[in-house]
This record gives C-alpha cells, structure tokens and sequence, in this order.
C-alpha cells in the first residue's frame, strides 16, 4: 500500500518531490563531505608525523654550539627519548637556478640538509624515508607544484650542479606559514656546499610523554642551552601543517550547519504545500474515522522515502566529489589511515541526517490534529485569521499604489506565515556574505597586522649574512635620499632573558625599532614608546601569564630592567613567541633585521623591489603583497572558492524555496484569488501583489541577514581566524560585494523565482473556488 502512496505522490507532484530530495541531498552531501575530510586530514596528519617522527622539541639556534653542555643535559634528564642536531644550510635564495627560474625573489629561508639520524626524516611521496646520492637534490614538494622544479631538471647551487630526483615532504617546514624550506642532499655534497651558507642549527628532542613538554621546554630554558633563535613545538607543527585545509574545512562545516537549518525549513514549505493542496482529501479521512496516526503514517511514509532518496544521493555524491577537496591533503601528507573509516563516519551522519528530518517531519505533522474535518470539507483549506496590519488601511493611503498596498498588509497580517521564508533569506544572505567577508579579510594587505608583521609597501629582510647591523644601516642610508620612499623603519630582533617568577630566565626574541610607523593591530594596549615598555605575543604572553600593565624583568646588557608590559599582539612568525620594545642595546648580537617602507607612489612596487634586489643582493627584497602570497596565498585561495561554493548554494535555495513558497501561497490563497478577480483585479494585478510581498519580505531579510553576518559572522570567523593565529579580529568589507551585487543577485534570483511561481495564479476559477 505503502509504495502505491509514494508512486502516486511522486507522479502528481513531480515538482515538489525533486526540489525536496534536492534540498535533503544538498545537507547530506555538505555533512558527509565535512566528516570525510576531518578524518581523512587527521589521519593524513597522524600519518605524517608518525612516519617522519615529528620533534616534540625543537630549538633553532645561530650561533656557536656547546655540544659537550648539551649532551650532559641529555643524559641527565630522562624525559627524553631521543635527541640530535641537525645542520640546516641557509643559501641565498640566487644562488639557487632552476632552469625556469632562481629563488633569489623568495621570501623563504632556502636551505640544504641532509636525512636525520634518529628521527625529523624527509619523506618521499610514498612516504618513506628518502636515501638521497651523491649529485641529487630533492625539492620541497612546494616548489615542484608552482612549476619552480621538475624531476631531471638540473639545478645550480653555489656554482655545483645537481639533478632534481623528486619532491619530499617535510612535517616541520612544509606549509607555507612556515618561514624555512630544506633541500635533501647527500652528505658528501652539504660538505661541498657549506662554504657557501651559513649553517643553522636545529636542536631536536623527542620525549617519552608528550605531557610533560611543558615541563622539558621549562627545564631546557632553566639549564641555560642554545636558544638564538624560535622555539618550535609538536602542536605547532601540527597545527601549521593542517591550517590551510582545516580553514576549508571549517567553512564547510559553516555551510552543513546553515544548509541543514534551511532544508528543514524547505521541508516544512513542502510539507505544508502538500498539507494545503490535500486539506479537503485529509478532513475526508477524519470524517470517515481514520485515526491521526494513520493518516501521518501516510504522509511520513513518503517523506522517508524521500529523505532516504535524498540521503543516498547526497552521500554517493561525497563519495564523488571528496576526492577532487581531498586532493591537497594527500599530495602534502599522504593518504590517511583513516581512509577506510571516513566512508563510515560520513554514512553514519547522512544517518543522523535522515532520522533528523524524519523526526522533524512527524513533529510538523502534528498540525493534523488541528484540522476541523468540516471546516476542511467546507472550504478545502484553513481559515487563516489576521493578526496584524489593522492600522494599515487602503483609505488612509497615499503614497502606495493598491497592488503594493494589499501585498504589504498581507505580509503584516500572517506575519507567522511569512515568518519561515524569512528566516531561509536570513540565512541565504549569511550564508552569502560571512564567507565572502572571510576571504576579502584574509586577502587584505591590512590582514598581515594581524600575523605579526606591519602593513608597508616594500619589505627588505637581512639574516644568515655577516654584519647586519652594518648591513642595514647602508639600506637605511639609501632610503634616506630615495624620492620614491615615503618613509621607512629598521626592525632589528636581538635575544634577551626575561627573569621568571620563581628566578629562572627565559630567551625572550625582541624585535627593537619604532614600531608606530609600521604598527600591528593590538589584541590589547599599543605599541611600546617608551624605553621602559614592552609589548608580547599572544602566545608569550599566555607562557609567561602576563596582561597588559604587568612588569616582566628583562636582562639587559647584564643589568636587570624592569619593562611594563604595554601591549599584546598576535603572530604567527618565528613560533609565535616574540617581543616588541623601543629601548636600544649595542652589546647584544642581531639575530635578523627587517626594513619595511612606504612608497610615494604604490604603483611602482615591482619596480622599486627589483632596483632594491640589484642593489642589495644579501637581502631578500619584496612587495607586501607578494610577501602574503607567498606566507598564505594557498589558504587564501582554498577560502576564496569556499566562498563562491557558498554563494552558488545560497542563491539555489534561495529560487527554489522562494519557488516552493509562493505556489504554497497560490493553493492557500486560492479562494482569496478568486473574490479578487470576481472585483476585477486583472491577472497582472494578483502577480504585482505577490512580487510585492517578495520584495518586502526579501528587503527585511537581506537586511537582518547582512546585520547578522557583520555581528555572529564576525564572531565566528574571528573563532576560526583565531586558530590561525590572529586575534581582536574584525572584516574587511568589499561593500560592492557585499551590499551591492550579492543582495542584487539575490533580488533577481527571488523575483525570478516569484513570478515563476506565481505565473499561473489567474487560471483559478471563481466559480470553483468561491463558497458560501
């Protein structure tokens, strides 16, 4: 019986049962794709790091090593469970020809090594351990996808050649954010090349629990070991490598939550479309002493199976299009382990999805116990009673025409009606907008003090080179008489000790200069001024549990001054753990400098950055702009394309819930049609009436979909922009965008959709549909 009922429902409402499975199909598919990834990037993230054996420690340090301290340290702390020191081999970025170009424009730090001892192996795309010969190079696998590196390619380096043998990935420095790049070769040849760079160390421990890395990283700063340069840990590194994709993914879950909550609402329009078009047929059934049950049995019989048609197809189509998303995370860390498991997880939420809907349709059909078997039989519909719009009267109007009146004051007076259509407009223009907003954040210039780093035009940074200090002050000179420089700062990071609460000191990176001609933007308080301030990293800051007024000692050329904090900021380079002060100090030796600068005249970036690069070749010179593509322009690109998904599905249910709602509307206000027209409304007059309750209910909603978006969007990216690193976040806005062509082509896309459903309206018969 059951089946006959669904075949038959199929047949007479081909219309209605395809736009619902679509919108069931629509959430399942965006559920599904959303727990596929998160187990496939956690595994493929578990993977990499357990096969490469990831340091949970990591110190880099320039400089001399006391390597007998060091081991002494190691056999007498058992918290270890391996430790080595690698070389890393910083090269300039033009001593380094590819065939199709050098890396001398790179705002990486280009350096060779050669495979661990113990553990921090190279990978190879198979994920394993990479035994590299005498004349092969192997290219992070960043540069063999932008077309930098091909395998067989041969490479010069330092005046040695070398042939591309293939990619390897690197579980510390392989995303983006991450300011150092390693090249695999041999150990005959890093012997051939050390004359040519300065050499690096990375210091590396693996610990037998990784609970107690805080207490290792405090017991390691206690013994006073080598630490010129960032701190670097194993949720740090884990977190950097899953950013990009997680970023995607977080967007996707956005959606699932919001296309879940509008299918619900579709369904309700569908549901009670049908409701209405049967009303007469349902007061027959309870006439004839059917029971409630049986009746909803009917109707929930062929919304299961619809919900499981449209389940189904959601999850075959996840199955089809998870590839083409899970792409990048297989090609930077290879295939997950828990690949098997993600099918399951993604059929087990199309399962929650299913049951959902199932028991949110046996909860709308609940209305049926309100149906009066005569009123229905009577009248083929429900008697609506006005609620609203009593003092909205045609005889005091004077602005309006009456077909815009009558519409307005229908959306006043079954206010409860409309009330769900405006709720799927709400959440369309969301959904619309927030991730847009997201993307025009991120890809602003204005982004990068968020990160850490000053807004400017020109950025020249000097490191792994002699007499920096020196070196920058030349920069600074030729600045000074440059017409096409606005103005310009010196940024120079030194290493210092801070003096702990229970007496023990802390290396503290602090960058010294004035740092209110490039500022960051401020979690809390303001740039340093004075010569006795100090503003930390959000991360520092959590370490070392200070807020904004706090006095942290601070050992300066070995007398002990008392800073007041003044300031805390986020960023993301060198570990996160940095400083910022306006004091000066000679004694202690530079670390790196970075020299940023404002132009006359923005247009002639390109141009300035290359005379700058002729000029000072022991720089690396750029635009702030290409300096953020090269930083995070994946994680730009992956938000951008989230964001044109989003907007796609947002104005496709937009028309089709739209479409549903207004022939809803047409089968309820059948009889109202038809008194209309016997007082000789035309047919063009009943659609002006519709398109006008559209455009009302429509203006409200972009209204308060867009005053939401700039409120809980903001907040909700600021969640997810948090776990990139940046904090007191707030969007940058492309107005055009977001309050022009978005809620325009929303405009269009709804009205299209109201005079399609409403293009029939004048076919009702007066004669039929008019009663007693």
């Amino acid at each position: 019986m059951y089946y006959r009922i669904i075949r038959n429902d199929i047949r007479r409402n081909k219309a209605v049962t395809l736009t619902t499975m679509l919108f069931v199909a629509a959430a399942a598919l965006l559920v599904a794709l959303a727990a596929i990834l998160v187990v496939n990037l956690v595994g493929a993230l578990d993977t990499l790091m357990t096969r490469a054996k990831t340091p949970h420690f990591m110190q880099m340090h320039a400089g001399e090593l006391d390597q007998d301290r060091m081991a002494t340290f190691v056999a007498q702390n058992d918290a270890i469970a391996a430790f080595q020191v690698l070389e890393f081999l910083n090269v300039d970025g033009a001593q380094l020809v590819f065939p199709t170009r050098s890396l001398a424009g790179s705002m990486q730090d280009n350096g060779f090594a050669v495979q661990g001892e113990h553990f921090d192996y190279l990978l190879d795309l198979d994920g394993n351990i990479i035994q590299v010969a005498d004349g092969e190079l192997y290219v992070p696998l960043t540069y063999m996808q932008d077309g930098t590196a091909r395998v067989g390619d041969t490479v010069r380096v330092a005046g040695h050649t070398f042939i591309v043998a293939g990619p390897l990935r690197d579980s510390q420095m392989q995303p983006m954010l991450s300011s150092s790049k390693r090249f695999l070769v041999s150990t005959n040849d890093f012997a051939a090349l050390k004359p040519f760079g300065n050499v690096e160390y990375l210091i590396e421990f693996r610990l037998h629990d990784m609970d107690g890395l805080g207490a290792f990283a405090s017991a390691y700063t206690a013994a006073g070991l080598e630490a010129n340069g960032p701190t670097l840990t194993y949720p740090l590194f884990r977190l950097v490598n899953g950013l990009s994709d997680g970023l995607m993914i977080a967007v996707i879950l956005l959606l699932s939550a919001l296309v879940l909550a509008i299918a619900f609402l579709c369904i309700r329009f569908t549901l009670l479309a049908k409701i209405e078009d049967d009303y007469r047929e349902i007061g027959v059934m309870k006439a004839i002493g059917l029971r409630v049950g049986d009746i909803k049995q009917i109707y929930l019989a062929s919304y299961a199976a619809l919900a499981a048609a449209g389940c189904l197809l959601g999850l075959g189509l996840s199955l089809v299009f998870h590839d083409p998303l899970l792409a990048n995370i297989r090609l930077y860390m290879g295939a997950s382990a828990n690949a098997a498991l993600a099918p399951l997880l993604g059929m087990i939420s199309v399962l929650l999805v299913f049951l959902a809907i199932l028991m949110y349709v046996q909860h709308v059909l609940n209305r049926f116990r309100q149906i009066s078997p005569a009123e229905a039989m009577r009248f083929g519909g429900a008697q609506e009673q006005s609620s609203g719009g009593k003092y909205f009267r045609l005889s005091v109007n004077k602005l309006l025409g009456v077909n815009l009146f009558l519409g307005m004051k229908d959306v006043l007076a079954r206010k409860t009606l409309y009330a769900t259509m405006l709720t799927v407009l709400v959440l369309a223009t969301f959904m619309t907008i927030v991730p847009q907003n997201l993307y025009h954040t991120i890809a602003a210039k204005s982004f990068i003090t968020y990160m850490g780093v000053g807004n400017s035009d020109l950025r020249l940074d000097l490191q792994q080179t002699d007499n920096i200090s020196g070196k920058a002050a030349d920069i600074a000179a030729v600045m000074e008489h440059d017409d096409a420089i606005a103005r310009f700062g010196v940024l120079t990071t030194k290493t210092f000790h801070a003096r702990l609460a229970d007496g023990a000191e802390q290396p503290l990176l602090v960058e010294l200069g004035d740092h209110t001609l490039f500022p960051l933007t401020y979690a809390a308080g303001r740039a340093p001024v004075a010569d006795d301030e100090i503003a930390l990293s959000v991360l520092n800051a959590d370490d070392l549990g200070l807020t904004v007024g706090a006095v942290l000692p601070v050992l300066i050329a070995g007398q002990e001054r008392a800073l007041t904090v003044c300031g805390i900021y986020s960023d993301v380079t060198n570990g996160g753990k940095t400083a910022k002060a306006a004091f000066t100090d000679a004694d202690a030796a530079t670390m790196w400098s970075v020299i940023s600068a404002e132009l006359v005249d923005p247009s002639l970036v390109d141009a300035t950055v290359a005379a700058y690069a002729d000029q000072f070749t022991f720089a690396k010179v750029t635009g702030l702009e290409g300096y953020i593509t090269q930083t995070y322009g994946a994680t730009i690109r992956a938000i951008g394309q989230a964001a044109l998904v989003a907007a796609g599905v947002a104005l496709t249910l937009s028309v089709l819930i739209t479409l549903l709602f207004m022939r809803m509307l047409v089968a309820k206000d059948r009889y109202a049609i038809a008194v209309m027209k016997a007082f000789g409304f035309t047919n063009a007059d009943i659609q002006a009436q519709y398109l006008a309750r559209s455009v009302c209910i429509l203006s409200i909603g972009i209204v308060l979909g867009t005053l939401l978006a700039n409120t809980l969007g903001e907040a909700l990216a600021g969640a997810v922009i948090g776990s990139f690193g940046a904090t007191s976040f707030a969007f940058v806005i492309n107005p055009w965008l977001a309050y022009l062509l978005s809620p325009l082509l929303m405009g269009v896309a709804t009205l299209g959709a109201t005079i399609a459903g409403v293009w029939d309206a004048g076919q009702i018969s007066i004669a039929e549909h008019i009663k007693e």
